[in-house]
């Protein structure tokens, strides 16, 4: 069974190496594909991480509700920018910033959440707590929506909520989106 800090970690490095295969790549269908992966994996994490991470940690943190919403108003922030790049076609002189900016912000927010988030996780559950939370996160992840969604509203928790009704929408454009193909994604460097 894979604890929770793992699950995240290894949607961290599937991210990172999305990325590097985008910026580094000059094939379009290629970037594009990536692009179509890079935001289906982090729209995902983003929200299966709202609905089951944080509401774990606001019990365990000692500033509990106040650090959660930093948390929140933090994924909103990055939910905005990944709304910019998964509209960009490849070909724009937007698409490689973009992404990198997105990156390097996410970059700072995973690294917080490694270094923070997940040893209060680690060192307040069981390892059968742990295991449990990792699976209910990745069984989230199949529900929630597979894009970045721009909502508009006042309170970050409730664009968690306004996703799920998006989901079903989402995953019927994915079945004609472009995707990696599978030998890609096993040969994709995870770092």
């Amino acid at each position: 069974m894979v604890r929770i800090s793992e699950a995240i970690k290894n949607d961290h490095q599937k991210l990172e190496s999305y990325y590097n295969i985008i910026v580094n790549s000059e094939d379009e269908d290629e970037q594009t594909r990536f692009q179509n992966q890079f935001t289906w994996e982090l729209a995902r994490h983003a929200v299966a991480e709202e609905l089951v991470v944080l509401p774990a940690l606001e019990k365990l943190r000692p500033e509990g509700k106040a650090k959660t919403d930093d948390d929140r108003r933090e994924h909103s922030a990055l939910k905005e920018m990944l709304v910019v790049f998964q509209d960009l076609n490849c070909s724009d002189p937007r698409f490689v910033p973009t992404i990198t900016t997105l990156m390097e912000a996410l970059a700072q927010h995973m690294q917080d959440e490694e270094a923070n988030d997940l040893v209060i996780l680690e060192e307040s559950l069981t390892s059968d707590d742990s295991e449990k939370l990792a699976d209910s996160l990745n069984r989230t992840k199949i529900f929630v929506p597979s894009r970045s969604h721009s909502y508009d509203l006042d309170q970050p928790q409730y664009e968690t909520a306004a996703g799920l009704l998006s989901a079903p929408l989402d995953h019927l454009q994915d079945l004609f989106r472009k995707w990696p193909e599978e030998e890609s994604m096993l040969s994709a460097p995870i770092e």
